[in-house]
């Protein structure tokens, strides 16, 4: 199932509910503020604190290459 992108006009970090940003490659968004990376699950935001990835320095790196 793909993601519709539409929904990042209303979709917000639920830490910070700042901007998130959608990764294609990865099947993410990601909040660049807390450096958190957002799961999404059959066309579904997994937006759940808890269930968040925590970026590292090389994954704002690659981020920022692509």
């Amino acid at each position: 199932m793909i993601f519709d992108t539409k929904l990042m006009e209303i979709l917000a970090c639920p830490v910070c509910k700042g901007k998130l940003d959608y990764d294609k490659a990865q099947q993410e968004l990601i909040c660049k503020f807390d450096k958190l990376a957002y799961a999404i699950d059959r066309g579904i935001p997994v937006l759940l604190e808890n269930e968040a990835r925590r970026l590292t320095v090389d994954n704002e790196t690659a981020e920022q290459e692509s």
